[in-house]
């Protein structure tokens, strides 16, 4: 069985309706008991106090803001090539869920810096990258509504993923790149050295679980319906050239 089967809408349409109430009823039980082990049953930092219990949503959501553009440059880069029209649904389908964890995670940064930079805000480099990213994810969004030909907005959107993508890069490895700013190193790391207790690290480990799952649940319904849609245009077209 080849995975390019699963391009083809009716195959994506069946596997899908199998698998989407097993991944949303895991979402939702990974988000419940990330979110309220992490809230509720971890300490307060000896140094930021309760507010450290924001990087259970601002993490995750970060991280999912970054992964959802990478996600959309695979799909972008398989309509490019292979010319799947599932791919480029399902990149169309994960542009508003990106946006929004991009959003979850300035708005929870604003939260967790203003006590601890004295700020909302600050134009670190990790931040202007991450607002940059989220203008990306308008722009796309936008594109996609403004061109009425589904295949030319399809190959205009992509060529902008593949340029949003240096952003997404730089929103992840940012303080790698540059050692001025504000914004601490990465909370979680597979360099030498501690940077969280595993007290912190266990229920992130679950809510970050439970935000993938959440991200892959959504894309799929969003997919699924932008299927339906192509769908009911083209039967309507039909019945026009009919008339």
């Amino acid at each position: 069985m080849s995975i390019w089967e699963y391009a083809n809408p009716k195959k994506f349409m069946e596997t899908s309706s199998r698998v989407l109430p097993w991944v949303t009823a895991l979402a939702g039980l990974s988000l419940a008991v990330g979110l309220i082990w992490g809230f509720f049953f971890t300490p307060d930092d000896f140094r930021q106090g309760s507010t450290v219990k924001i990087i259970y949503l601002h993490v995750p959501a970060a991280m999912m803001a970054i992964n959802a553009w990478i996600m959309m440059l695979v799909a972008s880069l398989v309509w490019l090539i292979r010319r799947h029209h599932v791919s480029a649904l399902a990149a169309r389908a994960a542009a508003p869920i990106g946006l929004t964890m991009t959003l979850i995670a300035l708005f929870t940064g604003a939260i967790w810096g203003q006590p601890m930079w004295g700020t909302w805000w600050a134009w670190d480099p990790r931040l202007t990258a991450f607002l940059i990213l989220f203008l990306f994810y308008l722009g796309y969004i936008a594109l996609w509504e403004a061109i009425e030909d589904p295949d030319t907005a399809a190959d205009l959107t992509s060529v902008l993923c593949l340029v949003g993508s240096v952003f997404a890069l730089l929103s992840r490895y940012a303080v790698n790149f540059w050692n001025q700013g504000l914004h601490q190193g990465a909370s979680l790391s597979v360099a030498p050295g501690e940077r969280m207790h595993m007290t912190y690290k266990l229920p992130l480990y679950v809510s970050m679980t439970g935000f993938a799952l959440l991200f892959l649940t959504l894309v799929l319904i969003r997919t699924r319906t932008e299927i339906r849609a192509r769908r009911m245009k083209a039967l309507l077209a039909r019945e026009r050239m009919g008339a």
